[in-house]
């Protein structure tokens, strides 16, 4: 049965004003994860050709945005990537963030905790990852996974995952107060979908290292994580920390869509080149 969390601010975003080449499905607190057709193109009217071309042109673009939040070096951005075992977290790190300069960029990968991580509160590895000033951090699994897999294997009970969703808008809530842009984007798959790709690990044997038995352990349980997801989903989506929807079995449209909600979400960051240092214009470089 739904947990009750503490009242999140979800206010329908998708009306707001863009010049994406998607429609976001942004999530609100009544969001169903059945009612959204993992196929769809989510509005993107180019083809899978076009897409090389549509993508080659929202890299670039990031690239210039990402450079230019490392030199105005006011804002941090964190992007959150969730998703069912292949869903394409790491395809859209590759992807998306293609050409953008190492040194701006980091990933953070949120294995099971260590004994040392144990030791404290669940959220004390995550505060050691999020951005700096003028960086942009991925997180290819987050903090969510302390009330998903936890809830799936029963690891903590609903009033647990109740405090830990309430505690989790506050963190990200403290998070943009101090500066920081959070995008949280849940790779949406079907159960076929999952079903193709496990069998393609296992079918090349460039890809069979990436299979895990485990997966089809954790397969089984497919209804159990849609309805934890959803609960999470719903809990902490709001107006600063929203939960992007992607159709995600295509993969060129999930590319697509991620790479045009970062591109539009830091363009309407308004950010601005530093002044230059007084008496440039006298410099002579002999």
């Amino acid at each position: 049965m739904p947990i009750k969390t503490a009242k999140t601010d979800t206010t329908d975003l998708t009306d707001t004003p863009h010049s994406l080449l998607v429609k976001p499905i942004i999530a609100t607190s009544k969001t169903r994860l059945a009612d959204i057709d993992t196929r769809s193109t989510s509005g993107y009217a180019g083809d899978k050709p076009d897409t090389i071309a549509q993508l080659a042109m929202l890299n670039a673009q990031l690239v210039q945005l990402q450079n230019l939040l490392y030199a105005e070096h006011k804002y941090k951005v964190l992007v959150v990537l969730q998703a069912m075992d292949t869903g394409g977290k790491d395809g859209v790190i590759r992807k998306v963030f293609s050409g953008i300069n190492p040194q701006g960029v980091r990933i953070a990968n949120f294995k099971a905790p260590s004994a040392e991580e144990l030791e404290h509160d669940y959220l004390w590895r995550i505060h050691k990852q999020v951005p700096a000033k003028g960086e942009i951090v991925v997180f290819n699994r987050s903090h969510y996974e302390d009330v998903l897999i936890t809830r799936v294997h029963g690891w903590i009970d609903d009033a647990t995952a109740a405090r830990r969703m309430r505690q989790i808008n506050d963190f990200e809530a403290a998070l943009v107060e101090e500066g920081a842009i959070i995008l949280k984007f849940f790779l949406h798959i079907s159960k076929d979908e999952q079903k193709q790709r496990l069998q393609d690990r296992l079918d090349d044997p460039a890809k069979r290292w990436k299979f895990n038995f485990g997966d089809l352990a954790e397969r089984k349980k497919w209804n159990d994580y849609q309805r934890v997801y959803e609960e999470a989903i719903n809990a902490t989506s709001s107006p600063h920390a929203p939960w992007y929807i992607v159709p995600a079995d295509r993969k060129w449209v999930r590319d697509v869509y991620i790479a045009s909600v970062l591109v539009e979400a830091f363009n309407q960051l308004n950010m601005r080149y530093p002044a230059a240092t007084a008496g440039l214009e006298k410099v002579v470089i002999e």
